[in-house]
């Protein structure tokens, strides 16, 4: 048991706000400390099963089937479970959708999209089709601002950015060009349909499972045509023809994200989820916006549901603030190092008892202080 372990000392959950790795349900992780040495009577643990092997390739179909149902995803979009993250989709994305084509559409709404625009760039030009870096990235613009090229490849755009908390609260319209999106930060906390887009991918690390993953949902047509001397590994045909199984996946990654997709379809799926992510995010800004001590630089109408920067009107007191947070059991809550400030991440697994209880502390933080 961890508690015999020498130096261990066991302690109450605390609340993580990380932008991720960001924390999992209790349910999930108690599921896997239930299963971890003998995985439904095969007396081994996940990690240590044949990725082909017909334990494991159970788990692979259960967790696809159960996305599918989840996002309702139509039968002719293949799904991916692939390595590398997003930051490895800002150049797959080009390598196989370009497909003979020589530009592509990027929106510019913070560090994310800015990476995947580095990316682009080393395979085909770029327009920028719309920015928010005049405002320093406050802001989603509208679609009306968008300058779109009809001839291009794909338009790519980041639903939600979790640096500065900026979101999306619609879908482009990008007519019959497929439209491409970075999901990391907001798959599974509200309803998308899937059919608007040619292509989404999302790392796992913030609201599907463990840092390793990476979700990939492609529509079959856009697929097969890679640029012609690309590794294997970079083109999607490769891996939809070998299920995901190409090479070794990450394999106890995707356990754990079929877990958590099981427990999303157990809590009354994305519906159900969407609303509480409502919920949560309006009792943080309500009480942001009413407050003469802190406050939220992005406009109202695109604030991000799943990541919330803040700022303190009193700059020197931020340490205080986060250590004495960290005390009261709520961790990182430090604003990323590009923009300084807190941010509280408050993914699908932050129960709203998480949120209150920061909000709680604020309330006194700046009864305190204020």
């Amino acid at each position: 048991m961890m508690n015999d372990v020498k130096g261990y000392t066991a302690t109450s959950r605390v609340y993580n706000f990380s932008p991720g790795p960001a924390m999992l349900s209790r349910e999930v992780l108690q599921c896997a400390r239930e299963e971890m040495l003998d995985w439904h009577g095969s007396g081994m643990s996940v990690m240590e099963m044949s990725h082909r092997g017909k334990e494991f390739t159970a788990i692979a179909h259960q967790a696809e089937a159960d996305l599918r149902e989840l996002m309702r995803i139509p039968a002719h979009y293949k799904v991916l479970f692939l390595q590398g993250g997003a930051t490895l989709q800002f150049a797959m994305v080009p390598v196989n959708l370009l497909r003979g084509k020589k530009s592509a559409d990027y929106i510019y709404t913070g560090e994310w999209s800015k990476k995947a625009i580095a990316e682009a760039k080393k395979f085909c030009a770029v327009n920028i089709a719309a920015s928010s870096e005049d405002s320093k990235f406050t802001y989603a613009p509208t679609q009306d601002q968008w300058r779109l090229d009809p001839n291009a490849a794909y338009v790519h755009y980041t639903p939600n950015e979790t640096i500065r908390g900026v979101e999306f609260h619609w879908i482009p319209d990008t007519g019959k060009v497929p439209l491409v999106a970075d999901m990391s930060s907001n798959i599974l906390s509200r309803a998308v349909e899937v059919e608007c887009f040619g292509f989404i991918y999302a790392g796992a690390q913030k609201n599907i499972g463990p840092a390793g993953l990476t979700i990939v949902i492609v529509r079959e047509d856009l697929i097969g045509r890679a640029l012609p001397g690309m590794p294997s590994m970079l083109d999607y045909k490769v891996h939809a023809d070998n299920d995901s199984m190409y090479n070794t996946p990450p394999a106890y990654a995707l356990y754990i994200a079929g877990l958590n997709f099981q427990w999303l379809k157990k809590n009354g799926g994305i519906a159900a989820m969407e609303k509480r992510n409502i919920e949560k995010a309006r009792l943080l800004y309500d009480f942001l916006d009413n407050s003469r001590f802190f406050r939220n630089p992005v406009r109202k109408s695109d604030r991000s549901r799943m990541n919330v920067p803040f700022t303190l009107y009193n700059t020197a007191l931020e340490e205080e603030f986060l250590e004495q947070a960290k005390a009261r059991g709520m961790i990182q809550l430090k604003g990323h190092r590009l923009v300084g400030g807190m941010r509280a991440s408050i993914y699908n697994a932050m129960p709203i008892e998480g949120v209150q209880t920061l909000v709680g502390f604020m309330r006194e933080f700046e009864a305190r202080h204020g």
